[in-house]
């Protein structure tokens, strides 16, 4: 799949460079500047974005994209459906509490979309526990204006269980895109993976896809996540490192795939078959997720050379890798599960930001529903633990 100006007016009914979305349904105001806009306001509007805000209820007015009124409960195998806590352990003001699964997710929409799958009921924007166990401490590493400083909170959570096993689920206000040169993301997954004390746990929610291959609404579940770090932190000794853990437990994949289909009339018309789930296995480091220092995402001339290094992009995930390698044989296991929030994107005739421009449409249109696919490969993956 490639996405242009015409795909996003056939899937989501406007033309995003000739007649744009009006500055009310930016959540960033950088990028409502037109052609002023950096590729980096859009990146920043992606994470603060809100469908269930007035952000966008008016993008939802101005385009035929669905908001998450139109959920479809899923039908969740017998005994394996997600049990929402009536109320999780602690305040957030001390640790998190013990599970087996750690779940991570990064934006707003992600975040909607995660806890309408694992912890339904519960919404990790209105309902969840805010986070601030070390925040004035952690903190001081930030950046003035981060979203973790905006907030005044590390993220939120809530618990539920999953076949038996507990599961934190954790919506981090916290990134590694966002949060400073001095890299306070690493002290935020190090405290909350030593507070939970998980047997494994996974970073989730939306990527750029990489090659025509994928589709909006495609997962990848990967065990390598690979750094791509070519500004703000190209001179870091993990600049191009990466990082492998085990293979995910496929045993209820195909379930799950199945389970896609509750939702799957929200993700783009031109899609042309059901999404798929892409499981890479420990040596496919050409089939990883790739984490940029930038808001880097593939084009058809490849002018963030991301083409052969991973399936997907995104900015944050080899965090934990880098983590995990840190604290070595106490590092619980871990996966990426990453979907496809928007395709590759035609750079005929667009500059940079008409580019970046294109790609933050689309993901404000399908981010919160490719998310539901992705929420429900990590529901297969802890029940398979």
């Amino acid at each position: 799949m490639k996405a242009n100006r015409a795909w996003v007016e056939r899937n989501l009914g406007f033309d995003p460079i000739a007649a744009p979305p009006p500055a009310d349904t930016m959540a960033f105001a950088g990028a409502a500047r037109g052609k002023a806009s950096k590729p980096e306001d859009f990146q920043r509007d992606i994470i603060d974005f809100d469908s269930e805000g007035p952000e966008g209820r008016a993008f939802l007015a101005f385009s035929t994209a669905t908001g998450l009124s139109r959920f479809t409960d899923i039908p969740w195998p017998k005994a394996l459906a997600p049990k929402t806590a009536k109320k999780p352990k602690g305040t957030g003001k001390g640790p998190l509490p013990r599970a087996d699964v750690l779940v991570v997710t990064w934006t707003v929409d992600e975040g909607h979309a995660l806890s309408r799958v694992l912890t339904p009921g519960k919404d990790s924007r209105n309902d969840y526990i805010p986070y601030t166990h070390n925040y004035a401490t952690i903190s001081k590493k930030m950046r003035r204006g981060c979203p973790a400083t905006e907030a005044k909170r590390l993220g939120t959570y809530w618990t539920t269980s999953i076949g038996g096993k507990s599961v934190v689920i954790f919506k981090s206000d916290s990134h590694m895109s966002q949060d400073g040169p001095k890299l306070a993301n690493i002290d935020v997954w190090t405290q909350i993976i030593q507070e939970v004390r998980p047997k494994l746990v996974i970073t989730t929610g939306t990527a750029g896809g990489i090659g025509t291959e994928v589709e909006v609404g495609d997962v990848v579940c990967s065990p390598i996540v690979r750094f791509d770090c070519l500004r703000p932190f190209k001179n870091k000794p993990f600049a191009k490192a990466h990082y492998s853990s085990k293979a995910a437990n496929t045993k209820y994949f195909a379930a799950a795939k199945k389970l896609f289909a509750a939702n799957a009339a929200q993700l783009p018309k031109d899609n042309k078959r059901s999404p798929k789930i892409l499981r890479v296995g420990p040596t496919q480091l050409t089939s990883s997720v790739v984490t940029t220092d930038f808001f880097g995402f593939d084009t058809s001339d490849n002018r963030y050379k991301l083409q052969g290094l991973g399936r997907v992009s995104e900015m944050g995930d080899a965090i934990l890798g880098l983590v995990a390698q840190q604290l070595g044989d106490a590092a619980p296991n871990w996966l990426a599960i990453r979907n496809v929030s928007d395709p590759q994107i035609d750079a005929k005739g667009r500059t940079e930001s008409e580019q970046a421009k294109i790609a933050a449409q689309i993901y404000k249109g399908y981010g919160r529903w490719s998310s539901v696919c992705s929420a429900i490969v990590c529901w297969a993956s802890i029940a398979a633990l």
